[in-house]
């Protein structure tokens, strides 16, 4: 049993009086499909910037199956034209509230390359076709549901939102954005997985309540004039002690209360000897972290110094456990932004009435023949967890579904798996997927109750494994074998992300992923050879990856079969010199590794990699007047270098190569020996670049390759970060 516990269960709340209505075959869509299932009018209408897939990889039709649960009568209006008012107002107005999402992606990420060049496809639309949603999408759909109906409650969720629930940084503008909250002008802001949050909000508004009242909800953020009465302040650097930087003005002005050890004192709390009092048999005493609220520094001083915006950032990572987390405060000039802790994570139990709600499991049928690239890649993929606690720097994850591993029984995966045998329309045997954000932590959580709800750490595998981290694989490995022994299948793939350091603890693991799970390639992720970059990442060093090939290649032969692993780099990571490029080249070219699509560092909203980009500074440590300076690579050229190092095998970019390994010392890697990154500039080369220049170096050699290079982030395998 989890030390993290909600004190109500999921589908405990009794049920709205729509339920009488019964489930619909596909949430509507049109007022057409309203009046078949003989409604009038729906309680909640969700906006979601991704086309209608009823299926539990899709974060609307989990969050409007699970309010249909509820008893709610739940429309959808998917892609909506965000030109006008009118297409917001096609199901009429709801009875409760408008629910908007940018869908199961950042719109910004969805829409643009790592370089900042629009996307002309979206796998989340019918035919792959890009444009069908807005830059910011949750920014123009609660402008447009405020203008279809200005008094209607409006509820933000999503990743989108999710990680945008406080003052950060924009890589599209290049600068700090204030909490998304002001400008959706929405009524909350619902973080992380949406479940839990959601539906107790959904109850106390069908209950009479009024949005401006419900403040103080697990999981939701409003906007506020002052903290929440009865809570005490405490100033984030009494938390996080901060050097001195600058010689600026106090940013938290008069009602800097903080949160003194004579305050605790005064409360009857002695911080020393609650952490040096063996456990006894007594009441329980006030815990210092509960309602307590973290004065962050405001968003016109974050805004302008960046070593303040590290150290809010800093704050915010350290308050995601829901054991532990204090509320933060942000003043965002006359108001506040109110972060209530995150939601407690799902039970076992809840898991599986989630994914077994009724979902059809296909797209809605108003898309015809049209293909939906995201629903093809997942549609014989099984969803076996949520969370992770791996912790990478250039990963939201821990931001948006928490560290806590929240995992369905063995029945609901088998279940599901039969489904798609059933129902899925050509399905050839092969289940592409069991995972989650990463195939190896399933039920791997703590073994230590006190240490999963007091800690604090931003990894429980970096730099080291935890000595409280669970790293036996037996429920993985015995989901395997039922899996792959159910009637109708004939493979089980494992297309999620391996956590390799994590699989070498238990070599059992290993031996049944590559001897009945590997499709001839496994990939997995080291991303970079070099310690600089990797501990800014916050991933282990190649000494694991060596251990996991090592078992890899043992088991692959003993199975008699032929199998390659492919590994996944980032290019131009803060941290990364580049020298660490040059490196890191070297190491693929000795290993035979020629990749064809290499993903640029994307600097998403609120991951610490992201911090450090802006900042330059190393936020993964306190902010002091001696904090570490990283070097940050930035500028196309230098991201464009970084890549085309990473793809030394590409003509197209031996000129750039060149140039960069004359002015590192290196030139010694210029040459046709087995040593050499690059040959020397050949005669066709000479050629191109004596008569025409770098314009006809372009059109003969590819160079323009750089900007076709595939750069959509990596968001794991079949991840659902979508609520």
């Amino acid at each position: 049993m989890s030390a993290l516990k909600a004190k109500r269960a999921l589908f405990s709340y009794p049920k709205y009086w729509a339920e009488c209505y019964g489930t619909a075959p596909f949430l509507p869509t049109t007022r057409a499909e309203m009046d078949a299932l003989g409604w009038d009018s729906c309680d909640v209408i969700i906006i979601s910037g991704d086309a209608y897939v009823d299926h539990p990889s899709f974060g609307m039709a989990v969050i409007g199956r699970m309010l249909e649960a509820q008893g709610f009568r739940v429309g959808i209006i998917a892609q909506p034209d965000w030109h006008s008012k009118d297409a917001f107002m096609a199901l009429g107005k709801p009875n409760l509230f408008f629910g908007v999402t940018a869908g199961n992606m950042d719109s910004m990420i969805n829409r643009y390359t790592a370089e900042k060049r629009m996307r002309h496809d979206d796998a989340y639309t019918p035919g792959n076709i890009g444009g069908k949603r807005p830059d910011r999408a949750v920014v123009v759909y609660s402008q447009r549901c405020r203008e279809a109906y200005k008094d209607v409650p409006l509820i933000i969720g999503g990743i989108e939102a999710s990680l945008r629930r406080i003052a950060h940084y924009d890589y599209w503008q290049e600068k700090v954005r204030r909490s998304i909250l002001f400008d959706a002008k929405a009524d909350i802001l619902i973080y992380g997985n949406a479940e839990r949050p959601l539906v107790e909000v959904a109850h106390r508004i069908a209950a009479g309540e009024s949005p401006d009242t419900i403040q103080d909800v697990r999981g939701t953020a409003v906007i506020r004039k002052e903290p929440l009465p009865g809570w005490r302040g405490s100033d984030s650097t009494a938390i996080d002690k901060i050097g001195k930087i600058d010689p600026i003005a106090n940013p938290y002005g008069a009602d800097d209360v903080g949160c003194s050890k004579s305050e605790f004192k005064q409360a009857g709390i002695d911080l020393k000897a609650e952490a040096a009092k063996p456990i006894t048999i007594q009441p329980a005493r006030p815990k210092p972290w509960q309602k307590t609220y973290v004065n962050l520094p405001a968003y016109e001083q974050v805004s302008v110094n960046k070593p303040l915006y590290a150290h809010a950032s800093r704050i915010l990572h350290q308050e995601t456990n829901p054991g532990c987390a204090r509320a933060l405060f942000q003043r965002h000039g006359d108001r506040s932004i109110w972060v209530n802790p995150p939601a407690y994570p799902l039970e076992t139990h809840e898991m599986d009435d989630v994914f077994g709600l009724p979902y059809q499991r296909i797209p809605h049928p108003q898309y015809g023949d049209d293909k939906i690239p995201a629903y093809e890649m997942i549609k014989t993929s099984v969803n076996i967890m949520r969370g992770c606690f791996g912790g990478c720097s250039f990963c939201s994850i821990t931001e948006h579904e928490g560290r806590i591993i929240q995992s369905r029984s063995e029945q609901s995966i088998i279940d599901e798996i039969e489904q798609i045998r059933d129902k899925v329309p050509g399905f050839t045997g092969v289940i592409s997927d069991l995972g989650g954000p990463t195939a190896n932590m399933y039920k791997l959580r703590c073994k230590s109750k006190k240490a999963e709800s007091t800690c604090r750490r931003l990894s429980c595998v970096y730099p080291d494994i935890c000595k409280h981290m669970d790293t036996d694989h037996t429920p993985t490995i015995e989901l395997y074998k039922k899996a792959r022994n159910v009637e109708g299948v004939k493979k089980v793939l494992i297309a999620s992300g391996v956590r390799y350091d994590l699989a070498v603890q238990d070599p059992r693991y290993v031996k049944e992923l590559v001897t009945h799970h590997v499709g001839g390639y496994l990939k997995i992720a080291p991303e970079h050879t070099e310690d600089g970059p990797l501990s800014k990442m916050m991933k282990p060093g190649m000494g694991a990856y060596d251990q996991f090939k090592v078992l890899f290649d043992k088991y692959s032969k003993e199975a008699g079969k032929k199998q390659y692993l492919i590994p996944y780099f980032i290019s131009a990571h803060p941290g990364t010199k580049d020298e660490d490029m040059v490196n890191m080249a070297l190491w693929l070219k000795s290993n035979d590794f020629k990749l064809d699509q290499v993903q640029n560092f994307y600097p998403s909203p609120m991951a610490n990699a992201t911090t450090i980009y802006h900042t330059e500074m190393n936020s993964l440590r306190n902010i002091k007047n001696n904090t570490e300076q990283v070097p940050v690579p930035k500028g196309a050229r230098q991201r464009r270098l970084h890549k085309a190092i990473l793809r030394y095998h590409d003509p197209a970019g031996w000129p750039m190569i060149r140039e960069a390994l004359k002015k590192m010392g290196k030139a010694n890697l210029i040459g046709k020996g087995p040593n050499c990154l690059v040959p020397e500039e050949g005669r066709d080369e000479k050629a191109v670049n004596g008569s025409k220049g770098r314009a006809a170096l372009t059109r003969h050699t590819g160079f323009s390759q750089f900007k076709k290079a595939n750069t959509k982030p990596r968001t794991g395998g079949n991840r659902r970060s979508v609520r």
